[in-house]
């Protein structure tokens, strides 16, 4: 059974997206993770899997589609979340954030394949990694890796490979996390809710100006 992962917080203001404070406001900045949320789970329940898993930190809300199984997050450092949500599956399982709105199904299917690989790692550009699949999920092999630090995607890589797991490589990603981040991916998939919120957000500040 193939398990296709999201980790994800609810998107309330002044609890996500702090770093896009300023220049949107904190109940923009929420509104920002809403929608990359939304765009990433349309995304993942697009994408063929046996399991659609939302691994969530609060209450679900209507940004939630149908057809997701709901597991609350642990309590713990991101390592420790990260590892008891593939402690949850029981076969191989693919793990993104929901700071990456950019993400496709055609971009999230090759890497439920496990035939010529035992895990998938997608770096993201800030240093850290934004999909990690494992053929056979194993919580060590996340535990104890420094999380939102610049080295932490390269820490992880390095376990994998000192695990003699066989690694494909993902491209590498953008995750939101400042506003400089948030322009950049809303002008690589001009479509989706993500990057049409921005717009106007963003049109607002250069009307006032």
């Amino acid at each position: 059974m193939t398990t296709l992962l999201v980790i994800a917080k609810q998107p309330r203001p002044g609890r996500v997206k702090t770093r896009l404070t300023p220049p949107f406001t904190p109940d923009e900045a929420a509104a920002l993770a809403e929608a990359a949320l939304a765009d990433t789970l349309d995304a993942v329940a697009a994408t063929p899997a046996d399991r659609h898993l939302l691994v969530l930190q609060g209450d679900r809300g209507p940004w939630l589609p149908p057809g997701f199984e709901v597991l609350p997050q642990c309590a713990g450092g991101l390592d420790e979340r990260l590892a008891a949500a593939f402690a949850a599956c029981a076969g191989p399982a693919l793990l993104i954030g929901m700071d990456t709105p950019q993400v496709t199904p055609a971009l999230l299917a090759p890497a439920l394949a496990f035939d010529r690989c035992d895990a998938w790692f997608g770096p993201a550009a800030d240093g850290g990694f934004w999909a990690l699949g494992l053929a056979a999920p194993d919580p060590a092999l996340v535990l104890g890796i420094p999380m939102s630090v610049p080295e932490t995607g390269a820490v992880q890589y390095a376990r994998l490979r000192a695990a003699g797991l066989r690694t494909a490589l993902l491209p590498c990603l953008r995750d939101v996390d400042t506003a400089a981040d948030a322009a950049a991916v809303a002008a690589r998939l001009p479509a989706g809710r993500f990057a049409a919120l921005h717009r106007r957000l963003t049109a607002g500040v250069r009307a006032a100006r």
